[in-house]
């Protein structure tokens, strides 16, 4: 590349974290750049760069010191934090997204160092596309937009919750790589009744309770049309927002713009593919199986569907695949006879008794797949786990709540409490665990498996719509990146440095589909995968003279 488009001195050079190399420019860009002076002589290597970040993190002794750290890093040189993140995924990727995230959400005006992305508020009602221009890059591929209201499992953090968007986009780029231009994160910020935040004088967001009904649907609205005004084609990914909205959002705009909930998709599509890899372990088929939810909010009817899908897929009937997903809410066991059940909760109300507890549930259903997308830490207990290890010989046993502090159990307590015989999966890493002269590596069924592939698949096709065929093919295709040495280990994901050659598969599986059902705007390459591979942006540096 040649001068940087913009004109600039050696100083505004330095500042942009889109153009900074730091130490990294050479002889000669430092005299063409007015750079002579401004830095120390050595010149230093991307390599040698990365591995000054890497000690530095190193000597953070607390996880929220490692991602302040990592987020200035961003802020200060965007080229150099990808590479250190890229290069280093499985040590890095918690401190920049789960479980490291959740903390500095919840701090999130206490650490804010600068701005980055677009928060959209009440305030801007009547005039959202006019704030969308002011971001500066005029060419956007995904937009991923909360309102704070169901930030992981730690609820309503208000305009707090912009760590999450921020922290998904990183993924993006680090995981699938697209290319950070294109990422722009955005909260809109409707209030919060996190009367602790409304009485922290450090907190970001406006001071108000939240807002609902009408004048929401109408902000809501206005947003989703301005991007399609500014930002036309770009996906939308609706990311925490609460179950009362979540499902009925999706459901509005899903065949209207190219938009998806990664918490309600997503999630399902990577607990599909742990599911297909356990019962490679196992040896059962998909059909034999009955899945316990413990949480019947968006990620587990998200799962329950798409399950029901695949089961569909398999020759079942509609009705026959429904009886196989069972969800566990706050009051027992969801079923029709209960009152006053949410919406999104209808489709899994069967016929049965009413029963008030998970474990009166499993005794009475035999599960052979318990998964946990409550929130609520701890809820697999001893007893439970103890009862799925009596069920089955090999109990499958998913606890998906982020961040680690509210998964329903660890991975220690599931493989010790069923003498190694559980596989089990968690949404935030645990440690491998070693029992009986045997270590277990236990599975990590995080969304950034699915939703980077995904997103670049539709990029890159120019998909002007995001189907549930997407997350079905997304699943499929990373459930066979799974080796059997990884399942020899206890392991239903490949492992995390694989991961951006395993988005690769998926980008090219999700435009298949994409391609066949005529939702692609872009000519069709000849190799899919070749050519997501060739998309994929590189963190290297390059040359300005």
């Amino acid at each position: 590349m040649a001068t940087p488009k913009k004109v600039f001195n050696g100083v505004d050079l330095l500042h942009d974290p889109k153009l900074n190399k730091g130490t990294a420019f050479t002889e000669e860009e430092r005299d063409k750049l007015a750079l002579r002076g401004l830095l120390p002589p050595r010149i230093f290597t991307g390599e040698e760069q990365s591995k000054r970040i890497l000690e530095n993190f190193h000597n953070k002794t607390d996880d929220l010191e490692k991602y302040i750290y990592m987020v200035a890093l961003q802020d200060r040189n965007e080229t150099l934090f990808y590479r250190t993140v890229i290069d280093n995924v499985e040590e890095i990727m918690p401190i920049i997204y789960t479980p490291v995230v959740g903390k500095a959400c919840q701090l999130f005006g206490h650490i804010w160092r600068r701005p980055r992305g677009l928060y959209l508020t009440l305030n801007d009602k009547g005039r959202i596309a006019e704030v969308l221009r002011n971001w500066p890059m005029k060419k956007v591929g995904i937009i991923v937009v909360t309102d704070g209201e169901r930030i992981l499992g730690l609820g309503d953090l208000g305009a707090n919750g912009m760590g999450i968007p921020i922290g998904k986009l990183a993924l993006y780029t680090a995981c699938a790589g697209v290319h950070p231009s294109l990422c722009l994160p955005i909260t809109i910020d409707v209030g919060t009744n996190n009367e602790e935040l409304l009485n922290d004088p450090l907190y970001i967001g406006l001071l108000q309770t939240r807002l609902r009904g009408e004048v929401y649907d109408e902000l809501i609205d206005e947003f989703i049309w301005a991007v399609q005004d500014v930002f036309p084609g770009a996906l939308i990914q609706f990311e925490d927002f609460s179950n009362q909205n979540a499902f009925r959002l999706l459901r509005k705009y899903q065949d209207q713009v190219c938009t998806f909930n990664d918490d309600i998709q997503g999630t399902a599509s990577v607990t599909l593919a742990g599911i297909y890899s356990a019962i490679r372990i196992t040896g059962q088929n998909l059909t034999d199986q009955k899945i316990l939810f413990q949480g019947a909010g968006e990620a587990g009817v998200g799962i329950a569907n798409l399950i029901v899908s695949a089961l569909e897929a398999e020759g079942m009937s509609h009705d026959e695949a429904k009886r196989k997903c069972w969800l566990v809410d706050s009051k027992g066991l969801v079923v029709k006879s209960r009152d006053n059940l949410q919406d999104h909760k209808l489709t899994y109300a069967h016929d049965h008794k009413i029963v008030s507890s998970l474990i009166s549930a499993m005794e009475t259903l035999k599960p052979t797949i318990l998964i946990g997308v409550s929130g609520q830490p701890q809820t697999f207990t001893q007893p439970i786990v103890e009862a799925m290890g009596k069920i089955n010989e090999q109990p499958v046993i998913f606890a998906l709540s982020n961040p680690t502090s509210k998964a329903e159990c660890t991975a220690e307590q599931a493989y010790s409490w069923t003498n190694g015989r559980a596989i089990f999966a968690s949404g935030s890493p645990f440690d491998p665990v070693t029992l009986n002269g045997k270590t277990y590596v236990p599975g990590q069924g995080n969304n950034a498996y699915v939703f980077p592939g995904v997103g670049l698949g539709i990029i890159e096709s120019g998909a002007r719509h995001v189907t549930n065929e997407m997350f079905f093919a997304a699943a499929k295709a990373l459930a066979k990146e799974v080796s059997e040495d990884d399942l020899a280990k206890g392991s239903v994901y490949p492992p995390l440095p694989q991961i951006r050659d395993v988005s690769a598969v998926i980008a090219s599986v999700v435009a298949e589909v994409a391609y066949e059902r005529g939702l692609a705007t872009v000519e069709r390459p000849d190799d899919l995968l070749d050519y997501m591979k060739s998309r994929q942006y590189q963190p290297d540096y390059e040359s300005y003279v």
